[in-house]
């Protein structure tokens, strides 16, 4: 292939590392094949790709650097309907979720219904073991898809006859069916691996629940802040014009109609301790006015 200049107008130089990047891509996504992209220009470069292990090779080359909580990346594969699923997943000691997902070697940046049936299955088939288990108590809330997701690695691959992309730059799986198959062929070939694997399944169920606890300590703490902000006085409306003092005995608030009279009485006040709210709307005498 030799880029046509009238229409790769920006540049026709070709990048090693990116070129090199993409085939080691193609080659953790099929497991049989060996690239080797070699550039023979000024700089002289060769690579070799070839992965047995497929994508499950992959997820453990994205966790390098990351302390896994179960030494083997989970693999699980299947297909119906022509459309065969690809799934390999582990979990690590951090925080954050990378999912990948691909349909036919095109990488699905924006996701699409394979990545969401992944993702659907995922949640329901932790949250069932757990309760089997009793892992997860009878008070306990089913752990959302955040929480069975944090510190997760996964690929999503699956192959399809047509199919059917959207989005802005087409990267988004749309097909319905993918979606389905990919949450049924996942979740059966899942369940069996965690009731073969009850010490790995456990260390799963729990980094969720640890998940779960930390994002509702999270939650408490923000309700907190916000009602004491709530209190405060810089949280009051924005157009007061507050006094210095923060002795209530001695400090007064004049409620004024409108923008103009709040300014002229700004000017005519104490600022020591007297405020000032100016107010949209005719004032009601709230002891003579009737609803």
């Amino acid at each position: 292939f030799k880029p046509d200049p009238e229409i790769f107008q920006e540049t026709t130089v070709y990048d090693f590392d990116t070129l090199a990047t993409r085939m080691r891509e193609l080659a953790f996504l099929n497991r049989n094949i060996k690239l080797t992209i070699e550039d023979k220009r000024e700089h002289k470069q060769k690579k070799e790709f070839h992965y047995e292990g497929g994508i499950k090779s992959y997820v453990e080359h994205l966790n390098r650097s990351k302390q896994p909580i179960h030494e083997e990346p989970v693999y699980v594969e299947g297909s119906k309907d022509g459309i065969q699923v690809e799934v390999s997943l582990q979990y690590n000691e951090g925080y954050t979720n990378n999912i990948y997902s691909f349909t036919n070697n095109i990488h699905t940046y924006e996701g699409g219904t394979h990545e969401v049936g992944f993702k659907t299955a995922l949640t329901r088939v932790i949250n069932d073991y757990g309760r089997k288990n009793s892992i997860l108590k009878d008070a306990d809330s089913n752990l959302t898809g955040e929480d069975v997701r944090e510190g997760l690695t996964a690929i999503v691959s699956i192959e399809h006859p047509n199919p059917q992309f959207e989005g802005q730059t087409k990267t988004k799986l749309g097909n319905s069916e993918a979606r389905t198959i990919t949450e049924s062929v996942f979740s059966e070939a899942f369940e069996k691996f965690l009731l073969e694997n009850p010490n790995v399944a456990r260390k799963i169920v729990e980094k969720g629940t640890m998940a779960a606890r930390a994002r509702v300590a999270a939650k408490k703490a923000r309700e907190l802040t916000r009602r004491k902000s709530a209190l405060e006085v810089s949280s009051l409306p924005g157009k007061l014009a507050d006094c210095s003092s923060k002795d209530p005995a001695i400090s007064e608030i004049y409620i004024v109609e409108g923008d103009s009279a709040g300014g002229s009485a700004k000017q005519g006040r104490d600022r020591h301790f007297q405020a000032i709210l100016p107010l949209k709307g005719k004032i009601i005498n709230v002891e003579k006015a009737r609803l």
